[in-house]
């Protein structure tokens, strides 16, 4: 479900980002792009897990979810590499007007949807807390981060809309959400590391 929410999301907030030249709106889709692929490619990396050994692989795929990790980490920090150079090059040259009024009102959405969605991934936190998937965790508290991000972008919107101005704050929320798309990525690459020396060959 998370899954789609993303999905829909990136579409919308692409088309809003670049009708309104909000680098913070584009930042949005940005992170809910990458988290879309990840949560993609993480499905992949538990099927490919599940599956149960063959006289050419007698170990199975026991590392299939940590070389996913490690691909979305490396994606993670690419798109956070793009936007924190469009965002500086944008507060050095000059920031070219912003329509708040539409980064205001899609990424209040956007804040509304993720909450949903991190309250549907909540809902079943004593399941996790017994032995459940802790993937499914690190997706909650990433969905969390997201509509903390889309609501810092939104007051961004707001404040531009008020003031009819002030249109260096968008570059400046996206090198924010970019920081925080960088602490989730290092975050997971030194999960990946060490789940790569702990766990039996592959």
């Amino acid at each position: 479900m998370v899954l789609g929410l993303n999905v829909v999301l990136v579409g919308i907030l692409v088309a809003v980002g670049v009708t309104s030249h909000s680098l913070g709106v584009l930042a949005e889709g940005a992170d809910y792009l990458a988290d879309a692929a990840g949560i993609g490619v993480a499905l992949l990396a538990i099927w490919l897990a599940g599956r149960p050994p063959t006289p050419s692989r007698p170990h199975g795929y026991p590392k299939a979810t940590a070389w996913a990790a490690l691909v979305n980490s490396g994606w993670l920090l690419s798109l956070t590499l793009l936007v924190s150079v469009a965002a500086i090059n944008r507060l050095v040259s000059g920031t070219r007007a912003v329509h708040g009024l539409p980064v205001l009102i899609v990424s209040s959405i956007a804040a509304l949807v993720m909450f949903a969605g991190a309250v549907i991934l909540g809902g079943d936190e004593d399941d996790y807390d017994h032995g459940g998937n802790l993937n499914v965790r690190a997706v909650l508290l990433d969905t969390a981060a997201d509509a903390a991000a889309a609501a810092a972008v939104a007051i961004t919107g707001a404040v531009i809309l008020a003031t009819h101005g002030n249109y260096w704050l968008d570059p400046t929320v996206a090198l924010a959400v970019s920081a925080i798309i960088a602490y989730h990525a290092i975050k997971l690459l030194r999960r990946v590391v060490l789940t790569l020396r702990t766990h039996a060959p592959e």
